[in-house]
């Protein structure tokens, strides 16, 4: 009977050695034991990075765009410039355009001379050509052109191009200050009343030209001035 006992108590001993020896070797460090777990969810494959377009937006892969502002990955194509796509139209030559006689304007100063006078700048050639400025402007005495006198010129207004199709006119206003009274009349200023048969108009890259008022009349000013309106389309009143 005491061996019996023995034996199991010897037997319990045993089982309760292995039973620690098990527990001790699953209690070792957290890395050693998590090592041979396997993740809760596998790890993202991997693979070769998709390119992404040139000039990237949002607008799809690579697609082009009609327009500059677009968020395709195109570019927009350009305009043509005008006249015929090669640029700005070259600026007007004498031989591109013919100066009117001059006409006198219907809204002019009060006096009994000349007042106001409208120039017309006809293109005549087969092209576009651009008007920029404003013209200067001299009387011919007895209507010699070597016998000019130059007017002191103020400029009213601000010079923008103007592009003069063939057949198209370009129009300026010249405005003197004008002879008072009758007959030979009288300047306000005290100055003697001055009068040109004709008139001598440069007209900015395109040369100087000699004209007339369409009435066959003389042109009658004071002081030697003239106020000028840069070249427009619109025809000044």
């Amino acid at each position: 009977m005491q061996y019996t006992a023995g034996l199991r108590r010897t037997a319990t001993a045993l089982a309760a050695a292995a039973a620690a020896t098990a527990l001790m070797t699953g209690c070792g460090p957290t890395g050693d034991g998590d090592a041979a777990a396997q993740p809760s969810s596998p790890p993202a494959a991997s693979g070769p990075a998709v390119p992404t377009p040139a000039g990237g937006g949002t607008g799809g892969s690579g697609g082009s765009s009609s327009t500059g502002g677009g968020t395709g990955g195109g570019s927009a194509k350009p305009t043509p410039s005008e006249p015929g796509g090669g640029g700005k139209a070259k600026a007007c030559t004498a031989d591109d355009v013919k100066v009117s006689p001059a006409h006198q304007a219907d809204v002019r100063p009060p006096g009994t001379g000349t007042g106001a006078a409208l120039v017309s700048v006809t293109s005549t050639s087969s092209h576009t050509c651009t008007l920029l400025g404003f013209p200067q402007v001299a009387g011919a005495g007895n209507g010699s052109p070597d016998k000019n006198l130059p007017l002191a010129t103020t400029n009213s207004g601000t010079a923008s191009p103007v592009s003069l199709t063939p057949g198209t006119s370009a129009w300026t206003k010249l405005t003197f200050v004008n002879v008072q009274g009758e007959a030979d009349g009288y300047c306000v200023s005290g100055s003697t009343p001055v009068s040109f048969p004709s008139l001598v108009i440069r007209v900015p890259g395109a040369g100087s030209h000699q004209i007339t008022m369409d009435d066959g009349g003389v042109v009658a000013e004071c002081d030697n001035k003239v106020t000028v309106t840069p070249f427009s389309l619109t025809k000044p009143s």
